[in-house]
């Protein structure tokens, strides 16, 4: 197993250290001095690969839509549809599902249970794989769909066909997802760069290709955005099955015991997340029945795929604390949880302040890289200003879910959500948009209001949390799952599936 978070002591870091291996009380801007640079390294050593992973995976999709747009705004606006609310809605149901892996491996890998993880990882493909299978009508009805929500025909229809050509992707998320998560709950995070920069690679070329070279249009796009998806797929899963032997011990048919007891953490970290993601693809149906759908679709994909790109990088920090703090109370150790949550929580809200004032300094030049119409562009720069605010409140909020996960406190910040976003923002933003006639800025404005008051309550939570209350918490729970492998295995063994491992 690799060395312990806080065991892999440099000479300056002994006098932060107890014997138990967990951080001595800090009393002075010194001493937070020494535990801030300990933490930032710790947190970029796992963060760093994982967002840069994450961005140039965010960045397969982004390509596409570089590449549609400067096809027309009809089809900008429809394969943005396509994308940013039918696949978005699935990714954000799988990403949930996969998270309830992130909670179990990082803390079952903290716990020195090791081998629990790829039995972990095929309980998450199996359960992954047959949510897809549930999703499937969406992509096969998704313009009867869109027109139900009230998009334009002309939108409705071209985003049908789009979303139906890349439903292959859907399934290639039932790998990447699980492989992803056993892999950081191990901090084996640099192969998933690697991997992550050949599928950007591979996505640039195949559009170009099937676009200009081949002439498909907007179709060679969705089909590109498939075949890097299982490019992506097949990579990391090869990966775990070469190169992970501490892990991965072959497929056994345990994977398929207590599988309802994983489906229910699955299922809490699912509607956390999908609260979250779908949160910000309801504006944009929403902005698809204004009188000027075209326009307002087309900049406001053009904001929230700018948004995107940061969004990527705090999911990267997301998984970077999540590990963290699942690892360490894994072994037992509050203070180091409490610890690297507050210095992630203050670096995030730094790079958030940076972000905004780069978005309210080149906003007149934001959409060029989308689009080359001018009245698109304008559009754009309008809402800047609700873009880099929206920019600032989501560097704190992804770090704090990232905590959630961790701790396996996925049902409270779910609740949470719910009310933020559904009972207080999304009316507000509709009131806005609609009765007081604010139109698109109206409807994001409304939505912003839900973000930070979210962000407050989520503050509040960390704030009150007993970190020695968790760690007990999660040593029963690691004691519970780890006994019931052991009794699993000991059956399992002995079928003929098993008997080449």
């Amino acid at each position: 197993m690799e060395a312990a978070p806080l065991l892999d002591r440099k000479p300056d870091e002994l006098q932060l250290i107890g014997d138990d291996g967990d951080y001595l009380p800090v009393r002075g801007f010194k001493q937070w001095w020494k535990v801030f640079c300990v933490e930032s390294a710790k947190l970029w050593r796992i963060g760093g690969p994982i967002a840069f992973q994450i961005l140039c995976q965010y960045g397969t999709s982004s390509v596409a839509t570089m590449f549609v747009g400067h096809l027309g705004d009809i089809e900008l606006s429809a394969f943005s549809i396509a994308l940013s609310v039918v696949c978005t809605f699935s990714f954000g149901l799988l990403l949930g599902m996969g998270s309830a892996l992130e909670t179990l491996a990082g803390q079952a890998f903290g716990a020195g249970q090791v081998h629990m993880l790829g039995i972990y990882m095929q309980r998450s493909i199996i359960i992954l794989f047959a949510t897809c299978v549930v999703q499937v009508p969406l992509y096969v009805f998704a313009t009867p769909i869109l027109k139900l929500l009230g998009q334009k025909d002309e939108i409705a229809n071209q985003a049908g066909v789009f979303t139906l050509l890349v439903l292959p992707q859907l399934f290639s998320l039932a790998v990447i997802f699980p492989t992803q998560k056993f892999l950081q709950a191990q901090s084996k995070v640099s192969v998933l760069a690697w991997i992550a920069v050949l599928a950007l690679v591979s996505q640039v070329f195949l559009c170009w290709l099937f676009i200009y070279v081949f002439g498909w249009g907007t179709y060679g796009a969705a089909i590109a955005f498939d075949l890097t998806g299982w490019i992506t797929a097949f990579a990391q899963f090869g990966y775990v099955v070469g190169w992970c032997k501490d892990g991965w011990k072959g497929f056994s048919w345990s994977a398929f015991n207590d599988i309802w007891a994983f489906v229910r953490l699955s299922l809490a970290s699912a509607v956390m997340l999908c609260l979250e993601i779908w949160y910000m693809m309801s504006i944009i149906v929403l902005a698809g029945n204004l009188d000027n759908a075209v326009t307002a679709v087309g900049a406001l994909s053009i904001c929230m795929n700018i948004d995107g790109w940061q969004a990527m990088l705090f999911i990267g920090v997301n998984a970077a604390i999540s590990v963290r703090v699942s690892n360490e109370l894994g072994f037992g150790r509050p203070r180091a949880t409490k610890y690297s949550v507050y210095v992630t929580v203050f670096q995030s809200l730094l790079i958030g302040i940076l972000c905004m004032m780069v978005v309210l300094a080149t906003r007149n030049y934001l959409g060029i890289i989308f689009t080359h119409s001018e009245t698109m562009l304008r559009a754009v720069s309008r809402l800047s200003i609700l873009l880099g605010i929206t920019m600032l409140l989501n560097s704190v909020q992804p770090v704090i879910s990232g905590v959630a996960i961790g701790g396996g406190w996925q049902s409270i910040v779910a609740y949470i959500n719910l009310g933020c976003y559904y009972i207080f923002g999304l009316p507000l933003g509709y009131v806005l948009g609609y009765v007081a006639n604010f139109g698109v800025m109206g409807l994001w404005g409304g939505m912003i209001a839900g973000v930070a008051l979210q962000t407050l309550l989520l503050l509040l939570v960390l704030y009150k949390t007993n970190w020695n209350m968790e760690v007990d918490r999660i040593t029963e729970r690691m004691r519970k799952w780890g006994r019931q492998d052991i009794i699993e295995r000991s059956h399992i063994d002995k079928l003929p599936l098993n008997n080449g491992r």
